[in-house]
């Protein structure tokens, strides 16, 4: 029987031009440049325009990671994408983007783990090509979160952001699990849905029939994230025989640089090994880590051979890592 890995060929990532700076978002709420830095670590976020929809900003995510990995739309079996604001309640917003790009055959669907949802949608293509059911897949993290913001509320409206990032994964014929080879080692993912209450968005089809606007609990879901994040990278890194020193990059969901930091010290990280880019994207829930990923692939930090470990946590909670050999 044959036995198949995961090779990530390419990334790609797309922001809306529309920058929303920290003293633009103080002439609309109570809040101050130096407020959302301290806390938040967020100097701008991206918006995007009217009538732009997740499906636009996914199709160029995957056009990009497409051209990255040297593909073409005749090369793609599979689409899966992540996204908590989809652009219709059905169908999946992945079957526009499998048509805008002019793909014919196989599967596209959607995946709903929100900020964790680009690891979720990872592990379901990996064991997609894993059992042999796929030979090229686009994975796809995608967001309008400006669409679902109470932009009154100054604990959340200044946190979140739109964006997509994609990767595209090919099946390489492999002898068995080694953790030196190129590709997905492993993915871990988990849930708790006991913690419902503390991130939410209070609105859907069946309970209001609206959209409804994104509530939180700051302090329960940093506590909470820290803990878990940690927990799911140690898990990752025992799974595969390895230690955090054994890591080149960790590329954390783009939340809050509080947790981003504090999650590090606890794995006992160089922050020189951290990708960090909510400076400058905010939090773009399922699109935060592929674009993070994208972005320090493009500037030369992660390269080919390079040991990655990309881990987040979201709503519900849920929450996941995985391990890749670039």
């Amino acid at each position: 029987m044959s036995i198949f890995r995961s090779i990530l060929t390419g990334t790609g990532a797309y922001l809306p031009d529309r920058v929303l700076t920290n003293a633009e978002l103080a002439t609309k709420v109570d809040t101050s440049d130096a407020w959302i830095q301290e806390r938040t670590g967020i100097k701008s976020r991206h918006i995007a325009a009217d009538g732009q929809l997740t499906s636009d900003l996914a199709i160029a995510a995957a056009r990009a990671a497409m051209d990255s990995a040297g593909i073409s739309a005749a090369d793609v079996d599979l689409i899966v994408q992540a996204t908590a604001t989809p652009d219709q309640t059905f169908p999946a917003t992945a079957t526009r983007v499998q048509a805008a790009l002019g793909i014919t055959r196989g599967a596209a669907f959607d995946i709903q783990a929100v900020c964790s949802g680009f690891v979720y949608a990872l592990a379901t293509a990996d064991n997609f090509i894993r059992a042999g059911q796929s030979k090229c897949a686009l994975v796809i993290g995608a967001e309008t979160f400006s669409r679902i913001l109470d932009w009154t509320d100054r604990t959340t409206c200044v946190l979140f952001a739109d964006g997509a990032g994609a990767v595209v994964l090919q099946a390489e014929a492999a002898s068995g699990h080694d953790s030196n080879s190129r590709g997905v080692l492993s993915t871990h993912l988990h849930a708790d849905g006991r913690c419902n209450d503390l991130l939410y968005v209070d609105g859907g089809p069946s309970s209001t029939q609206t959209v409804g606007h994104l509530r939180m609990a700051g302090r329960e879901v940093f506590r909470h994230a820290v803990t878990n994040l940690a927990a799911v990278t140690h898990e990752a890194l025992a799974a595969n025989g390895l230690s955090a020193a054994d890591l080149d990059w960790i590329v954390p969901h783009q939340a809050n640089i509080r947790i981003i930091d504090t999650t590090a010290r606890k794995l006992g990280l160089s922050p020189d090994k951290v990708v960090t880019t909510v400076d400058h994207h905010g939090n773009t829930s399922a699109a935060s880590v592929p674009l993070a990923l994208a972005e320090a692939v493009a500037d030369g930090r992660i390269r080919r051979g390079d040991l990655v470990l990309m881990e987040a946590m979201g709503g519900g909670f849920t929450w996941g890592a995985a391990l890749v050999r670039m």
